[in-house]
């Protein structure tokens, strides 16, 4: 994703920054505008936008995100084509799973659909716990390089996991 920008004090505009200035409570840092390419104003405007770029912006955009399957821009393509194809993503019901220190699980399942999704919000690789005698069909989706399941979640990871099993 984009980083935060920070914003000269000559140049906020949000207006509980401005009211309370100097305590980070404005938007302004996530209003910069968005980089559409590595051209002048990255392709947002002609004009001088009222908000500073992002530093990167020339190498952290959309068209350079767009040929990389791995890029933030990849995963949201993925995501939002998941939920389009997977009922169980959009109008399933929700089940939290029992997971190790910094893991978010939850099952979502719609009619025989059962997928399962796991984030480490950690910095550590956690262990893969599936519910009851499940096993894994299909990894969906990853938010890191698709690999072998090896029963571990990667540092950040999270991946969406088509299941089978009883449970």
């Amino acid at each position: 994703g984009l980083a935060d920008v920070a914003i000269p004090a000559e140049r906020v505009r949000d207006p509980r920054e401005l009211r309370e200035p100097g305590l980070g409570l404005g938007r302004d840092p996530v209003r910069t505008p968005m980089p559409w390419d590595g051209g002048a104003q990255a392709g947002f405007s002609t004009a001088e936008p009222w908000l500073p770029l992002n530093a990167d912006w020339t190498q952290r955009n959309v068209a350079a995100q767009a040929g990389d399957p791995s890029s933030m821009l990849a995963l949201h393509r993925t995501l939002l084509a998941l939920r389009r194809r997977h009922p169980a993503l959009s109008v399933g019901s929700l089940a939290l799973i029992e997971a190790d220190e910094d893991v978010l699980a939850y099952e979502r399942r719609e009619g025989s659909e059962r997928l399962l999704v796991v984030l480490n919000m950690g910095g550590q690789a956690r262990r893969l716990m599936l519910p009851g005698d499940s096993r894994i069909e299909d990894v969906l989706a990853s938010t890191l390089p698709l690999r072998a399941m090896d029963g571990t979640l990667r540092p950040d990871e999270g991946l969406i996991l088509k299941m089978r099993g009883a449970n």
